[in-house]
């Protein structure tokens, strides 16, 4: 079983794609190697943290990026 890392004293960015509002956005930490921590700012300190694949990441930044990525109508 591989061991989650200790985020301790990762700094933590939000994402441009938050609206900024105080509870209503999603951050990210950079510079580990190999993952990307994601967290929801309403669940903090102690919320829960998603980790993606590094490369996993980066394929979905450039698909939102290019614009393949969005709101899907019901």
């Amino acid at each position: 079983m591989t061991r989650a890392p200790e985020l301790v004293d990762v700094v933590w960015r939000k994402s441009s794609y938050s609206d900024g509002g105080a509870d209503n956005c999603v951050e990210v930490a950079d510079g580990l190697p190999a993952i990307v921590p994601v967290r929801d700012s309403k669940n903090l300190p102690a919320g829960p943290v998603l980790l993606f694949p590094a490369g996993a990441w980066s394929a979905f930044i450039r698909t939102v990026k290019a614009g393949r990525l969005g709101p899907t109508s019901n």
